[in-house]
């Protein structure tokens, strides 16, 4: 739609909302300090609306200046990602825009793993929701428990995974080379 199209329909909107409030064009101006004949002109589509005048008027209805304008509604925040489980693992997305920064947060079943240290462009955050994280990181080998965090440059050799005495959930942020690497790339073993 275009700026024409939206300010075209700020006038009905206008004469709609003050006969809903059953408030005269009078009543209207008095509240407002605005004209009566600059009302009415807004009201017709003669005159084109301004903030300076939208904004005593949404004051006057009680109502946000995008009530006035017909600010198109926020859609539900809620991400419905199906989950993507690869290499025994579930990755479910947090984030629903692709590219930029990402956040899913991964589950790993209780499992013994060899570590096979990986590199790529961009910068990883963990936060250890329940269990015990492994991370193998250049010449780093730590556990993280619930509530710990880390952080690094994915460009430095690394692996993270369950410490083999139960299951592990995290939160993982990540750059598009990141998402690359975790959700999409085949394990050079071919498992």
């Amino acid at each position: 739609m275009s700026t024409d199209d939206v300010l075209a329909e700020v006038g009905p909107r206008l004469r709609r909302i003050r006969k809903e409030r059953e408030v005269t064009l009078a009543g209207l101006s008095e509240a407002t300090g605005i004209s009566v004949s600059t009302l009415s002109r807004l009201e017709s589509g003669l005159r084109r609306p301004s903030l300076e005048l939208l904004l005593p008027i949404a004051q006057a209805h009680q109502v946000p200046l995008d009530e006035l304008v017909g600010a198109p509604p926020v859609g539900d925040p809620r991400v419905r990602a199906e989950p993507i489980v690869r290499h025994g693992r579930t990755y479910i997305p947090l984030t629903r825009q692709p590219g930029g920064l990402q956040a899913f947060k991964i589950l790993v079943p209780q499992q013994q793993a060899e570590p096979e240290p990986r590199t790529h462009e961009g910068y990883e955050w963990l936060y250890v929701l329940s269990g015990r994280l492994r991370v193998v990181l250049g010449e780093h080998d730590v556990v993280l428990t619930a509530g710990e965090a880390a952080e690094f440059d994915t460009r430095v050799p690394h692996w993270f995974g369950s410490t083999g005495q139960g299951p592990v959930e995290f939160l993982s942020l990540f750059g598009p080379q990141g998402e690359r690497m975790h959700v999409r790339a085949r394990p050079a073993s071919g498992k």
